[in-house]
């Protein structure tokens, strides 16, 4: 098939479109380059199958494609507070810009939405059943209700003009590509342990957080572009639950660091809990993770190593 990736140089986007073409598709990769990275796929570039496109999903575009992954979104607080307004464009109009597309050549799209449509959730773990409870004014806001809206495009594109939609909502990725100063916690952590510098934990170290290895990830995102009959929503993530102590404490083990753990106050609208509940992929998707959280951690701490040495 051929199929369109939108910010596919980013993280996650680099490891799909690596993915499809060692399925054999050609893939088009389209990215503005705002977070994501030549460095990302440059491994793709010599590929015949592989086509780079730089172009901002907030401006229309015509392809004839097969499939669309919609993953175009800055997707940690440091970017997306960076530009609010620019955040909240691409999440709405870059899904109203690929809906169009996806109904006038007949794609089926798929929306990379996210845990953060929870907001800081009063149900724990979080079903796909739980509406949230979301800040809309508060300065994580243009990710989460853009991505809430985004969903709703989805949905009314889907039952007014029948566009073949798959919904799916990633709770915490990482691994290797990760940007080093996105400000996410695994990048951070790891960073200032490799550096030995004190790994700052925010708030008392008490809320939890649930992260899934990209491989992980990737395979159930093309587990649900290729499901039939299955809109979604369904979550995407890992299950097992550490508290943000707990998973500062094993990077310290992991990378042998001399690094000691200090605490500042928690960010405005930080969840305290977030856990997928992951029942509906396991049913519809046959799907649950397999790469457990030392194997991964050590893989991406491998990866982040060698950044440094290249600075």
């Amino acid at each position: 098939m051929r199929i369109l990736v939108t910010g596919g140089a980013g993280f996650l986007g680099s490891h799909l479109c690596e993915r499809l073409l060692t399925e054999g598709h050609d893939v088009i990769c389209l990215d503005n380059f705002f977070t994501g990275s030549k460095d990302n796929i440059i491994h793709l570039m010599d590929n015949h199958r592989f086509e780079l496109v730089r172009h901002d999903i907030v401006e229309p575009i015509l392809l004839e494609v097969d499939r669309i992954y919609n993953l175009a979104c800055p997707a940690s607080p440091v970017h997306y507070q960076y530009n609010p307004v620019k955040t909240l464009k691409t999440s709405v109009m870059g899904a109203i810009n690929m809906l169009g597309m996806a109904k006038r050549v007949k794609a089926r799209i798929l929306q990379a939405s996210t845990s953060e449509v929870y907001g800081d959730p009063q149900v724990h773990p979080q079903t796909e059943a739980y509406w949230g409870n979301v800040n809309p004014i508060g300065i994580r806001s243009c990710y989460d209700e853009g991505k809430r809206v985004a969903e709703t495009l989805m949905m009314d594109y889907h039952r007014q003009n029948k566009v073949d939609i798959r919904l799916i909502r990633i709770f915490n990725t990482y691994g290797p590509r990760m940007a080093e100063h996105d400000g996410r916690v695994v990048s951070n952590f790891i960073l200032q342990a490799l550096r030995n510098e004190d790994i700052t934990v925010y708030g008392d170290g008490s809320q939890t957080r649930s992260f899934c290895y990209v491989s992980d990830l990737v395979e159930g995102m093309c587990r649900m572009m290729e499901c039939d009959d299955f809109t979604g929503p369904v979550n995407l993530g890992n299950p097992v639950e550490n508290t943000i102590l707990e998973f500062a404490e094993k990077i310290i083990t992991i990378t042998g660091s001399k690094s000691k753990v200090i605490f500042s106050p928690l960010p405005q609208d930080d969840p305290k809990q977030r856990r997928p509940d992951i029942s509906l992929a396991g049913e519809r998707l046959g799907w649950k993770p397999q790469v457990e959280l030392d194997a991964g951690l050590a893989r991406t701490a491998e990866y982040f190593a060698g950044r440094i040495g290249k600075g």
